[in-house]
This record gives C-alpha cells, sequence and structure tokens, in this order.
C-alpha cells in the first residue's frame, strides 16, 4: 500500500476522492455544457456576424468534426504524455479558443474558434475519463464515480440549452463563450492542484508516437466524420459527401493496415482481444445512433407540430433530461450487483419498449402529456446504458492503455451520433416521404428497433461482474481510492 510518505515522494497530490471525483465531473461538465450551449444562441450568432444560412451549420459541424477526428489521436496521447497534462492541454485549448470566439467579428474566425473547441474536447473528454478509470478501482468505487461522472454529463446538457437561453438573452451571444474560458480556467487550476503528477514506467517512456498511424487515423475519421455531417443536407451522392466518405474510408484501411506492423501503434488492435472494449465501443457507436437521435425529431415534434417557441422547447427538456440525470447516477447502484452486459441487456429493452410506445402515442395523436410517461421510461434506461457503456468498454483495459481505450469508445459514441441520425433521416424521408410527423413517426420506430440491436450486441459482452480488485493506477492517489472513500462523493 502506498504511504503518504510514498505519495509526496512520488509526486502525487493529497487530496480526497471526493475532490478529485469533484474535478473530474466537473471537466465532463464543461464537456456537455460547450457542446449544447451554442444551440440557442445560432440565430442571433448568424444575424450578429452575417452568416449565410448554410454556413451557420458549420457553427456546431466545425466542433464535431474536430471533437471526433482528433479522439484517437488525444486519447493516445493521454497515454504518452500523461493523462493530466492532456488534461490541461484540452481545457487550455477551450479556454483560448473560446476568448477567440467571444471576440470574433468575421464567421470563419468563429468556425475555426470552434474547431480549436473541438480540438480541445478530443484532448480533454479521453483524459478525463481515463482519470476516472484509473483513479478508482474497478468495482463498487469506479461504478459509484462512473455514475457521478456520466450524471455530470447530463447535468452540463440541461445546463447548456437553459444557459445558452439566459446568457444570450441578457449579455448576448459573446458570453456562451466566455464563459468557456472562466470554466476552463477554474479546471486548470483544479488541476493542478489536485492531480497526481503525470509519471510514467520505463517501459511507456521508451514508446514513441505513431506518426503515420496519427496522420491516417486522424484524417480518415475526420473525412469520414465531415462526409457524414455533410450528407443529411447534401445527400449521399454529392460531391462533398462522397468524395471526402472515400478518402476516409481508403485512410482507415491504411491506418489498421499500419497498426499491424508498427513497432508502437497509435491504437494496439490487441486492446480488442483483451476486456470489452470492441463490444463496448459497438454500444457507444449503437447508442448515440438511437438515444442520441431522439432530441433531434423531439425537437421536430415540438417546434412544428405543437408550435413550441425554442424557449419553451428548451424548458420541456429539462423533463427528459433529468430523468437521464437519474438513470445515470441509478447505474452505479446497477453496477455493484450485476454485470455490465446485464445492465446493459435490460435498460436497452426498456428503452426500446418506451421509444416503441412513444412512436405509437405519436401515430395515435396522443396528448403531449401522455407521450411523458414512455418519454420517461427511455430517458430513464439512457442514462443508465450512457453510464453503464464506458464501465464495460474501459474494464480490464491496464491502466497504460486507458487513454487510448476512452479515446476509441468517444469515437465510436461520436461517430454512432453522425451515422444515426444521417440514416434515420434517410430512413424516415424515404418511407414516410415530405410529411413531418409521419417522418418523426417512422424515426421514432427506427430507433426502437436500433435499441433492440443494442441489446444483442451487449450480450456479446463477458457476462462476469466487473472485478472489485484494485487495479494500479497510472499514478497511485496519496490513498487508495475504496468503495468506503468513493461513497463520500454519493
Amino acid at each position: 500500500m502506498l504511504t503518504t510518505a510514498d505519495a509526496v515522494r512520488n509526486g502525487a497530490r493529497l487530496t480526497s476522492p471526493a475532490l478529485l471525483l469533484g474535478l473530474l465531473a466537473f471537466a465532463q461538465l464543461i464537456i456537455a455544457l460547450d457542446y449544447n450551449i451554442v444551440f440557442v444562441a445560432l440565430p442571433v450568432i448568424g444575424e450578429g456576424l452575417h452568416f449565410s444560412e448554410s454556413a451557420l451549420q458549420w457553427v456546431v459541424s466545425a466542433y464535431a468534426v474536430a471533437f471526433g477526428g482528433f479522439l484517437l489521436l488525444g486519447g493516445r496521447l493521454a497515454d504518452l504524455i500523461g493523462k493530466r497534462r492532456a488534461f490541461v492541454i484540452g481545457l487550455a485549448l477551450y479556454a483560448v479558443a473560446s476568448l477567440v470566439g467571444a471576440i470574433a467579428t468575421d464567421p470563419l474566425v468563429l468556425i475555426i474558434a470552434r474547431a480549436f473547441q473541438g480540438l480541445g474536447g478530443a484532448f480533454l473528454s479521453p483524459a478525463t475519463l481515463s482519470l476516472v478509470t484509473t483513479s478508482f478501482p474497478e468495482g463498487r468505487s469506479r461504478n459509484t464515480a462512473m455514475s457521478i461522472w456520466a450524471a455530470a454529463g447530463s447535468t452540463g446538457m440541461v445546463l447548456g440549452s437553459l444557459l445558452g437561453g439566459v446568457l444570450t438573452g441578457s449579455l448576448g451571444w459573446e458570453s456562451v463563450f466566455t464563459v468557456n474560458v472562466v470554466l476552463a480556467a477554474v479546471a486548470i487550476v483544479g488541476a493542478f492542484l489536485l492531480l497526481p503528477a503525470d509519471r510514467r514506467s520505463a517501459a511507456a517512456a521508451a514508446q514513441r508516437l505513431d506518426v503515420p498511424g496519427a496522420v491516417t487515423g486522424t484524417v480518415g475519421v475526420l473525412a469520414v466524420v465531415f462526409a457524414l455531417v455533410q450528407a443529411p443536407e447534401a445527400g449521399w451522392a454529392a460531391p462533398v459527401t462522397f468524395v471526402p466518405g472515400v478518402i476516409g474510408v481508403v485512410f482507415l484501411v491504411a491506418f489498421v493496415l499500419i497498426q499491424r506492423s508498427s513497432r508502437d501503434p497509435l491504437v494496439p488492435l490487441s486492446l480488442f482481444r483483451s476486456g470489452n472494449l470492441g463490444v463496448g465501443t459497438w454500444v457507444t457507436f449503437l447508442f448515440m445512433a438511437t438515444f442520441g437521435a431522439i432530441p433531434f425529431f423531439l425537437t421536430i415534434y415540438m417546434q412544428q407540430e405543437l408550435d413550441f417557441t425554442p424557449m419553451a422547447t428548451g424548458i420541456a427538456f429539462i423533463i427528459p433530461s433529468a430523468c437521464v440525470l437519474v438513470g445515470a447516477t441509478l447505474a452505479g447502484r446497477l453496477g455493484n450487483v450485476a454485470s455490465p452486459r446485464s445492465v446493459l441487456a435490460v435498460s436497452f429493452a426498456i428503452g426500446a419498449v418506451g421509444t416503441a410506445a412513444l412512436a405509437a402515442g405519436f401515430a395515435a395523436g396522443m396528448s403531449p402529456y401522455v407521450l411523458v410517461v414512455p418519454l420517461v421510461v427511455l430517458s430513464l434506461a439512457q442514462g443508465v446504458v450512457f453510464t453503464t457503456m464506458f464501465t464495460l468498454a474501459t474494464s480490464g483495459v491496464a491502466a497504460e492503455h486507458q487513454g487510448t481505450a476512452s479515446g476509441i469508445a468517444t469515437a465510436g459514441q461520436q461517430v454512432g451520433g453522425a451515422v444515426g441520425l444521417a440514416l434515420l433521416v434517410l430512413g424516415a424521408s424515404a418511407i414516410a416521404g415530405a410529411d413531418p410527423m409521419r417522418q418523426i413517426i417512422v424515426a421514432t420506430f427506427l430507433i426502437a428497433g436500433g435499441l433492440v440491436v443494442g441489446l444483442l450486441v451487449s450480450l456479446a459482452a463477458s457476462g462476469r461482474p466487473v472485478s472489485v480488485g484494485v487495479t494500479t493506477p497510472e499514478v497511485a492517489p496519496a490513498s487508495p481510492v475504496t468503495a468506503d472513500d468513493a461513497a463520500v462523493s454519493r
């Protein structure tokens, strides 16, 4: 057991598990808040900077493309340069890019700033998740920590929508960027006070960045995500979609070939043969392709069918967002008594039933007040899946590869969101024609079918309960974080 004196000599910070987890949860809140806060401000941004209608979408898309494209690189760098360094670099990129965005007077400058915010997210997200998984041992402690981390993300999504409306209305659209500067600065100070200093083993220090793999992997994912973002608007056969898609596939094939022969691969393929990373990544993909697309169609339903204002729509989303938060918190307790496979399978099943009931309610023309019931059911299931899928993906992965594994799982989530929405829009349009309500109904039934696929994929995971033995963190805290310690944060 590491003593306090040992910890001081090793450069570890003396801090409580509650404070450490609080910082990591705060970082996850920043990521979720930054993604959502800009949506409400988009119309005002468009008017203020004179965006064209086609260019305005890139205030959102630039972030999504950069975030998804650089996740593999960000995850690997967290393992190579250290998780605290990657954490601080990601926050610093957020702060600087947000400041540039706040003072932007030209559309192109704002789009570039959003892309660098996405790059910051690609560094910060896998670093944050891997810090959770390496600081808390598998079992009760990690289950509790993961549920709090996921709940912080859900809270950030709610706050993003509400804070975006309040700040834009009272202080102008620039304030939705300025607030990120303040939050990131606070988190950076917290990182130096609370996170242990990075300390790599001799074996890790001998590893080098796989530059060919980094180039081919990053360009491949960037091109694919770009194509998927363009597809719903431009069409699958349009050159702006088809050409980047082909380029992305070619680079990804080259990436896999390089990984098979590289001495220090960016993504060691052996990771997919240990633990549940492969299945877990498919689950994160399916999660965003299904659950992640529901808000898009709910927004259309509320604003086009119920004539809700944007502000009323944001307020209405408090109900499902709060249920996701409850489900994310509940997942930690469920993970203490059942395997991730069982929790995911049951949650996907409940989510499928709730989503199918919502679709049937749409088709029957039921009152929105009645539709709240299936929406609550599927949102609770969504929260449980969100927490548990990352627990599954990172379980059984060695501490020195947790950053890479976290980047892979998060990349699956990001690509899944783009693929799922593109396919759902395409399928709903093909089946329902131009009728918006019919498209919503068809898309919701398709989402229910996708959740059934998620159930089947979950069953392919190992059925063993997550070990309660302590995993060796990259840098041990001053005192080991036990289940009882983690309970302080509950």
